[in-house]
């Protein structure tokens, strides 16, 4: 977690530096591409924010109106930074872009634009940096893409996709700042701000996806399904793991319910004694998991053709 919060400040800092100078740039130029990354920038500036206090609530105690914690903070404040990225970042980039290509409005002297989008592209990059090779380190061998997909902490690719996008943004930026004045078009200028502003919802879109899944309630993968039905059926006193549900209730916390079919001839004290062995074994080899509800059941070897017509 140490990780993810620098990689978090890292970009705070470099957020709010740049917004506060994009604003004023954007004033002097009158350039629409640069006031959308200002809000970009603002936005981003907000957002992570939110992820700290998402990460700060995340990590309170339990207590009587939340027996299993407050872990699933995080993953509500990641769906406020997806939809603040679409409404507030998007949104309004893609208006004001509509706006100056309808309306082109005379550009002034691009001179701080430029050395503004330099800085900025030198401090987002850094972040970028930052960010890339912290997730790099979580990836265990996996593509970036399924590390995403599969990552049950949306503080680490936030952050990631955030500056991606900036720096995507500011390229985007710079070059239609270059041929507005170039070429003599107002309006590019405000291409530029619609291009931004698409790809922002984009990432939103992406991010509020994984965010909502995980809210939701996300499982855990096929392989550790497969270690766990592994375990429980090696024990002697099991016939049968029947059902397994298991759900995030932070990137650290795993609840799970198993319902296992005991060997008929165990009295109650010998399931007992069963059912603290598969826990104890389930939590020494996966630390995530917190919380192991093992429920008896009765095997059925025959499914009822009943039944089986809906299945």
């Amino acid at each position: 977690m140490a990780t993810i919060k620098k990689t978090i400040y890292a970009a705070l800092l470099a957020n709010l530096l740049i917004a506060v100078t994009k604003f004023v740039a954007g004033t002097i130029s009158r350039s629409a591409a640069m006031m959308a990354e200002g809000v970009h920038s603002a936005v981003d500036t907000v957002n992570q924010l939110l992820l700290l206090l998402g990460i700060s609530l995340s990590k309170k105690k339990p207590d009587k109106y939340h027996p299993l914690g407050y872990g699933k903070e995080l993953y509500f404040w990641s769906f406020v930074v997806s939809i603040l990225i679409f409404g507030l970042g998007g949104g309004l980039s893609i208006y004001q872009g509509v706006t100056h290509i309808l309306q082109p409005v005379a550009l002034g002297d691009p001179k701080w634009s430029y050395i503004v989008l330099a800085i900025s592209v030198v401090f987002e990059g850094t972040s970028l940096i930052i960010a890339a090779i912290e997730f790099n380190k979580l990836r265990d061998g996996q593509t970036w893409w399924d590390a995403i997909i599969n990552s049950k902490d949306p503080s680490t690719f936030l952050v990631l996709f955030e500056d991606s996008a900036a720096v995507i943004g500011l390229s985007i930026a710079a070059l239609f700042l270059y041929l507005s004045h170039h070429l003599h078009k107002p309006y590019l200028d405000g291409v530029a701000s619609l291009l931004i502003g698409i790809i922002l919802v984009i990432v939103s879109l992406i991010l509020a996806r994984e965010s909502r899944s995980l809210l939701m309630g996300e499982g855990i993968r096929k392989n550790t399904k497969k270690r766990i039905h592994e375990i429980v059926e090696r024990d002697p006193a099991v016939m049968d793991l029947m059902h397994l549900m298991s759900t995030y209730q932070s990137p650290d916390e795993i609840l799970m319910m198993l319902i296992i079919a005991f060997k008929p001839d165990l009295d109650t004290a010998e399931i007992n004694e069963a059912i603290d062995r598969i826990r104890e074994q389930i939590k020494q080899e996966f630390g995530r998991i917190r919380f192991v509800i093992i429920q008896p059941d009765v095997f059925e070897d025959e499914v009822n053709p009943d039944v089986q017509n809906y299945i």
